[in-house]
Protein backbone atom coordinates (compact mmCIF):
# COMPACT_ATOMS: atom_id res chain seq x y z
CA UNK A 1 0.00 0.00 0.00
CA UNK A 2 1.25 3.49 -0.68
CA UNK A 3 0.28 6.09 1.88
CA UNK A 4 0.70 9.98 1.39
CA UNK A 5 -0.08 12.11 4.64
CA UNK A 6 -2.21 14.84 3.23
CA UNK A 7 -1.73 18.23 4.77
CA UNK A 8 -5.19 20.40 5.18
CA UNK A 9 -6.50 23.48 5.54
CA UNK A 10 -9.22 25.90 5.49
CA UNK A 11 -10.05 25.18 1.42
CA UNK A 12 -9.01 21.23 1.86
CA UNK A 13 -5.73 19.29 1.13
CA UNK A 14 -2.70 21.82 0.70
CA UNK A 15 -2.08 21.64 -3.15
CA UNK A 16 1.61 20.08 -2.10
CA UNK A 17 -0.52 17.29 -0.99
CA UNK A 18 -1.97 17.27 -4.06
CA UNK A 19 0.68 17.16 -5.75
CA UNK A 20 2.08 14.71 -3.47
CA UNK A 21 -1.22 11.77 -4.22
CA UNK A 22 -0.43 12.89 -8.47
CA UNK A 23 3.35 11.70 -7.67
CA UNK A 24 2.12 8.52 -5.72
CA UNK A 25 -0.15 7.27 -8.65
CA UNK A 26 2.89 7.82 -11.03
CA UNK A 27 4.65 5.60 -8.54
CA UNK A 28 1.98 3.47 -8.05
CA UNK A 29 1.59 2.60 -12.02
CA UNK A 30 5.31 1.94 -12.24
CA UNK A 31 4.69 -0.76 -9.22
CA UNK A 32 2.06 -2.03 -10.64
CA UNK A 33 -0.89 -1.37 -7.96
CA UNK A 34 -3.70 1.19 -7.84
CA UNK A 35 -3.97 0.93 -4.00
CA UNK A 36 -2.97 4.58 -2.78
CA UNK A 37 -4.49 5.29 0.54
CA UNK A 38 -4.23 8.91 2.59
CA UNK A 39 -3.62 9.28 5.95
CA UNK A 40 -4.83 12.49 7.32
CA UNK A 41 -3.64 14.10 10.61
CA UNK A 42 -5.66 15.95 13.49
CA UNK A 43 -8.37 18.32 13.33
CA UNK A 44 -9.61 18.27 9.81
CA UNK A 45 -11.66 21.86 9.07
CA UNK A 46 -13.29 20.80 5.85
CA UNK A 47 -14.30 17.15 5.93
CA UNK A 48 -16.64 17.32 3.02
CA UNK A 49 -14.14 18.75 0.65
CA UNK A 50 -11.22 17.01 1.78
CA UNK A 51 -12.94 13.64 0.88
CA UNK A 52 -14.05 14.79 -2.63
CA UNK A 53 -10.54 16.32 -3.49
CA UNK A 54 -8.85 12.80 -2.22
CA UNK A 55 -11.67 10.60 -4.58
CA UNK A 56 -10.41 13.00 -7.57
CA UNK A 57 -7.21 11.78 -6.47
CA UNK A 58 -8.41 7.98 -6.88
CA UNK A 59 -7.27 7.38 -3.06
CA UNK A 60 -9.22 4.27 -1.51
CA UNK A 61 -8.98 4.80 1.75
CA UNK A 62 -8.71 7.97 3.94
CA UNK A 63 -7.71 7.02 7.78
CA UNK A 64 -8.52 10.19 9.54
CA UNK A 65 -5.83 9.79 12.84
CA UNK A 66 -8.13 12.03 14.95
CA UNK A 67 -8.77 12.24 19.29
CA UNK A 68 -7.74 14.79 21.15
CA UNK A 69 -3.82 13.90 21.40
CA UNK A 70 -3.67 14.83 17.53
CA UNK A 71 -5.56 17.93 17.98
CA UNK A 72 -2.20 19.54 18.26
CA UNK A 73 0.49 19.02 15.57
CA UNK A 74 3.54 16.81 16.98
CA UNK A 75 5.44 14.68 14.38
CA UNK A 76 5.90 11.99 16.96
CA UNK A 77 2.57 11.31 17.15
CA UNK A 78 1.79 12.03 13.34
CA UNK A 79 4.61 9.26 12.91
CA UNK A 80 2.94 6.80 15.30
CA UNK A 81 0.30 7.28 13.45
CA UNK A 82 1.30 6.29 10.31
CA UNK A 83 3.11 3.31 12.02
CA UNK A 84 -0.32 2.21 12.81
CA UNK A 85 -1.27 2.10 9.05
CA UNK A 86 1.66 0.28 7.94
CA UNK A 87 2.11 1.21 4.60
CA UNK A 88 4.80 -0.13 2.05
CA UNK A 89 5.57 3.16 0.78
CA UNK A 90 4.70 6.44 2.50
CA UNK A 91 4.53 9.67 0.92
CA UNK A 92 4.50 13.23 2.06
CA UNK A 93 5.05 16.59 0.52
CA UNK A 94 8.71 18.30 1.28
CA UNK A 95 7.06 20.98 3.74
CA UNK A 96 8.27 21.80 7.03
CA UNK A 97 6.02 19.67 8.56
CA UNK A 98 5.89 16.67 5.85
CA UNK A 99 10.22 16.49 5.84
CA UNK A 100 10.03 16.39 9.95
CA UNK A 101 7.21 13.63 9.79
CA UNK A 102 8.53 11.47 7.55
CA UNK A 103 12.24 11.68 9.18
CA UNK A 104 10.82 10.36 12.37
CA UNK A 105 8.52 7.76 9.84
CA UNK A 106 12.43 6.60 8.95
CA UNK A 107 14.43 6.72 12.10
CA UNK A 108 11.32 4.35 13.77
CA UNK A 109 11.32 2.25 11.18
CA UNK A 110 15.23 2.06 10.50
CA UNK A 111 14.67 2.64 6.84
CA UNK A 112 16.27 5.20 4.24
CA UNK A 113 14.73 7.68 3.30
CA UNK A 114 14.72 10.17 0.05
CA UNK A 115 13.82 13.78 0.80
CA UNK A 116 12.96 16.56 -2.12
CA UNK A 117 12.38 13.40 -4.83
CA UNK A 118 10.99 14.68 -8.55
CA UNK A 119 11.14 12.06 -10.59
CA UNK A 120 11.45 8.06 -10.21
CA UNK A 121 14.25 6.25 -12.38
CA UNK A 122 13.64 2.73 -11.84
CA UNK A 123 11.24 0.49 -9.91
CA UNK A 124 13.65 -2.62 -9.70
CA UNK A 125 14.92 -1.46 -7.29
CA UNK A 126 13.26 1.40 -6.76
CA UNK A 127 15.69 4.47 -7.34
CA UNK A 128 14.81 7.86 -7.33
CA UNK A 129 16.00 11.57 -8.50
CA UNK A 130 16.52 14.24 -5.53
CA UNK A 131 17.12 17.57 -5.46
CA UNK A 132 20.55 18.55 -3.11
CA UNK A 133 22.53 21.91 -2.76
CA UNK A 134 19.60 23.94 -2.45
CA UNK A 135 18.30 22.19 -5.74
CA UNK A 136 21.56 23.13 -7.83
CA UNK A 137 22.25 19.64 -8.02
CA UNK A 138 20.33 16.18 -8.88
CA UNK A 139 21.37 12.90 -7.40
CA UNK A 140 20.25 9.48 -7.70
CA UNK A 141 19.12 7.54 -4.69
CA UNK A 142 18.24 3.27 -3.95
CA UNK A 143 15.96 3.13 -1.62
CA UNK A 144 15.62 -0.04 0.25
CA UNK A 145 13.84 -1.58 3.52
CA UNK A 146 9.84 -0.79 4.10
CA UNK A 147 8.48 1.15 4.54
CA UNK A 148 9.93 3.48 1.69
CA UNK A 149 9.85 7.02 2.76
CA UNK A 150 10.03 9.73 0.23
CA UNK A 151 9.06 13.36 0.47
CA UNK A 152 8.63 14.99 -2.61
CA UNK A 153 9.61 18.45 -3.79
CA UNK A 154 7.22 20.77 -4.05
CA UNK A 155 6.00 21.45 -7.90
CA UNK A 156 7.77 17.75 -9.17
CA UNK A 157 4.65 17.45 -11.08
CA UNK A 158 1.50 19.02 -11.81
CA UNK A 159 -1.59 17.81 -9.57
CA UNK A 160 -3.84 16.37 -11.68
CA UNK A 161 -7.22 14.21 -11.12
CA UNK A 162 -7.13 10.44 -11.56
CA UNK A 163 -8.51 8.99 -14.15
CA UNK A 164 -10.74 6.55 -12.37
CA UNK A 165 -12.71 8.58 -9.63
CA UNK A 166 -12.96 6.82 -6.44
CA UNK A 167 -15.10 6.77 -3.02
CA UNK A 168 -13.31 6.57 -0.34
CA UNK A 169 -13.91 5.00 3.08
CA UNK A 170 -13.19 7.55 5.83
CA UNK A 171 -11.80 5.24 8.70
CA UNK A 172 -11.59 7.33 12.05
CA UNK A 173 -9.57 6.14 14.58
CA UNK A 174 -6.85 6.97 17.31
CA UNK A 175 -3.54 6.26 17.45
CA UNK A 176 -1.85 4.21 20.43
CA UNK A 177 0.21 6.76 21.67
CA UNK A 178 3.19 7.17 24.23
CA UNK A 179 4.09 10.10 26.51
CA UNK A 180 7.37 9.97 24.59
CA UNK A 181 5.25 10.26 21.55
CA UNK A 182 3.77 13.87 23.20
CA UNK A 183 6.84 15.40 24.28
CA UNK A 184 7.48 18.27 21.66
CA UNK A 185 3.91 19.72 20.13
CA UNK A 186 2.73 23.00 18.27
CA UNK A 187 1.33 24.40 21.91
CA UNK A 188 -0.30 28.68 19.82
CA UNK A 189 0.10 29.57 16.37
CA UNK A 190 -0.16 33.17 15.68
CA UNK A 191 -1.18 34.12 12.42
CA UNK A 192 1.09 36.31 10.70
CA UNK A 193 1.51 40.30 9.67
CA UNK A 194 -0.39 40.92 6.35
CA UNK A 195 2.69 41.34 4.36
CA UNK A 196 4.30 37.99 5.84
CA UNK A 197 5.55 36.23 2.95
CA UNK A 198 6.60 32.84 4.55
CA UNK A 199 5.12 30.13 2.40
CA UNK A 200 7.34 29.94 -0.80
CA UNK A 201 7.76 26.77 -1.34
CA UNK A 202 4.05 26.10 -2.03
CA UNK A 203 3.79 29.39 -3.93
CA UNK A 204 2.62 29.73 -7.32
CA UNK A 205 3.99 33.16 -7.71
CA UNK A 206 6.95 34.92 -5.87
CA UNK A 207 7.79 38.28 -6.59
CA UNK A 208 11.71 38.47 -5.15
CA UNK A 209 13.39 41.86 -4.54
CA UNK A 210 17.27 42.20 -3.89
CA UNK A 211 19.31 44.96 -3.07
CA UNK A 212 18.35 47.55 -6.00
CA UNK A 213 15.16 47.64 -4.18
CA UNK A 214 17.46 50.37 -2.17
CA UNK A 215 16.09 50.21 1.65
CA UNK A 216 14.12 48.90 3.94
CA UNK A 217 11.12 51.42 3.73
CA UNK A 218 11.37 50.69 -0.01
CA UNK A 219 9.23 47.65 -0.67
CA UNK A 220 5.73 49.04 -0.76
CA UNK A 221 5.30 48.62 -4.65
CA UNK A 222 6.93 45.11 -4.69
CA UNK A 223 4.06 43.79 -1.85
CA UNK A 224 1.57 45.40 -4.14
CA UNK A 225 2.79 43.64 -7.28
CA UNK A 226 2.57 40.46 -4.39
CA UNK A 227 -0.74 41.11 -3.89
CA UNK A 228 -2.24 41.64 -7.23
CA UNK A 229 -0.77 38.64 -8.37
CA UNK A 230 -1.44 36.74 -5.56
CA UNK A 231 1.84 35.90 -4.71
CA UNK A 232 4.15 35.45 -2.24
CA UNK A 233 7.55 38.13 -2.12
CA UNK A 234 10.68 36.07 -1.72
CA UNK A 235 14.31 37.89 -1.35
CA UNK A 236 17.85 37.80 -1.49
CA UNK A 237 20.50 36.85 0.90
CA UNK A 238 21.53 40.31 1.04
CA UNK A 239 18.42 41.90 1.78
CA UNK A 240 17.71 39.71 5.02
CA UNK A 241 21.70 40.53 5.87
CA UNK A 242 21.02 44.40 6.16
CA UNK A 243 18.11 43.59 8.13
CA UNK A 244 15.31 45.09 5.49
CA UNK A 245 13.40 41.75 5.48
CA UNK A 246 13.16 38.73 7.70
CA UNK A 247 15.02 35.55 7.13
CA UNK A 248 12.45 33.33 6.53
CA UNK A 249 11.97 35.42 3.10
CA UNK A 250 15.13 34.64 2.03
CA UNK A 251 15.32 32.41 -1.43
CA UNK A 252 18.82 30.40 -2.03
CA UNK A 253 20.97 27.87 -0.74
CA UNK A 254 20.93 29.14 2.96
CA UNK A 255 16.97 29.85 2.10
CA UNK A 256 14.26 28.30 0.97
CA UNK A 257 14.47 26.42 -2.41
CA UNK A 258 11.24 27.59 -4.39
CA UNK A 259 9.31 26.22 -7.81
CA UNK A 260 6.69 28.12 -8.55
CA UNK A 261 5.11 28.63 -12.10
CA UNK A 262 6.67 32.23 -12.30
CA UNK A 263 9.55 33.89 -10.32
CA UNK A 264 9.42 37.95 -10.77
CA UNK A 265 13.21 39.05 -10.12
CA UNK A 266 13.30 42.70 -8.98
CA UNK A 267 16.74 44.06 -8.40
CA UNK A 268 18.46 40.96 -7.78
CA UNK A 269 22.61 40.45 -9.23
CA UNK A 270 21.67 36.44 -10.04
CA UNK A 271 24.45 34.67 -7.43
CA UNK A 272 24.72 31.00 -7.61
CA UNK A 273 23.58 30.87 -4.12
CA UNK A 274 20.57 32.46 -5.25
CA UNK A 275 20.14 30.89 -8.57
CA UNK A 276 20.44 27.35 -6.65
CA UNK A 277 17.14 28.32 -4.92
CA UNK A 278 15.00 29.56 -8.13
CA UNK A 279 16.37 27.94 -10.98
CA UNK A 280 13.29 25.27 -10.99
CA UNK A 281 10.76 27.89 -11.47
CA UNK A 282 9.03 27.16 -14.61
CA UNK A 283 9.35 30.35 -15.88
CA UNK A 284 11.94 33.21 -14.77
CA UNK A 285 11.09 37.39 -14.98
CA UNK A 286 14.43 39.59 -14.41
CA UNK A 287 13.99 43.18 -13.65
CA UNK A 288 17.36 44.69 -13.03
CA UNK A 289 19.50 47.89 -14.39
CA UNK A 290 22.29 45.65 -15.61
CA UNK A 291 21.87 43.93 -18.86
CA UNK A 292 24.88 42.27 -18.05
CA UNK A 293 23.49 40.47 -14.80
CA UNK A 294 23.58 36.91 -14.36
CA UNK A 295 19.79 36.68 -13.22
CA UNK A 296 18.80 39.30 -16.69
CA UNK A 297 20.72 36.44 -18.44
CA UNK A 298 20.18 33.32 -17.46
CA UNK A 299 16.51 34.56 -17.15
CA UNK A 300 13.29 33.48 -19.76
CA UNK A 301 12.40 37.04 -20.07
CA UNK A 302 14.07 40.81 -18.66
CA UNK A 303 12.78 44.49 -18.45
CA UNK A 304 16.31 46.22 -18.32
CA UNK A 305 14.96 49.47 -15.97
CA UNK A 306 14.95 50.71 -12.56
CA UNK A 307 12.52 48.65 -10.88
CA UNK A 308 10.79 51.80 -9.29
CA UNK A 309 9.57 52.60 -13.01
CA UNK A 310 8.73 48.84 -14.00
CA UNK A 311 7.18 47.35 -10.98
CA UNK A 312 4.59 50.42 -10.26
CA UNK A 313 3.52 50.24 -14.47
CA UNK A 314 3.08 46.36 -14.26
CA UNK A 315 0.79 47.11 -11.19
CA UNK A 316 -0.89 49.65 -12.56
CA UNK A 317 -1.87 47.44 -15.82
CA UNK A 318 -3.12 44.59 -13.64
CA UNK A 319 -5.16 46.95 -12.07
CA UNK A 320 -6.57 48.31 -15.13
CA UNK A 321 -7.42 44.74 -16.48
CA UNK A 322 -8.79 43.73 -13.41
CA UNK A 323 -10.83 47.13 -13.05
CA UNK A 324 -9.72 48.40 -9.94
CA UNK A 325 -8.52 52.24 -9.52
CA UNK A 326 -5.64 53.57 -9.15
CA UNK A 327 -3.17 52.58 -6.30
CA UNK A 328 -2.12 55.29 -3.73
CA UNK A 329 1.07 56.19 -2.46
CA UNK A 330 4.36 56.41 -4.39
CA UNK A 331 4.09 55.01 -8.29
Amino acid sequence: MILVVVETGADGATITSLETLTFARLLGAQLGTQNVAALVPGTVDDATTVREQLAAQGVETIHHAGGQRMERYCAAAWAAAIESVAPDYVLAAGTPRGSEVLAHVAARAGSSMAANVVDIVSTNPLTVSRQVMGGAVYEEMRLEGRPTVITVAGHAVEPADADRTSDPAWQDFEPELGEADLVTAVVRVEEGEADDTSALTGARVVVGAGRGVGGADEFEELLELTNLLGGTLGVSRVVTSLGWRPHHEQIGQTGSRISPDVYIACGISGAVQHWAGCQSAKTIVAINTDADAPMVTKADYAIVGDLHEVVPAISEELRRRAGLGAATGRG
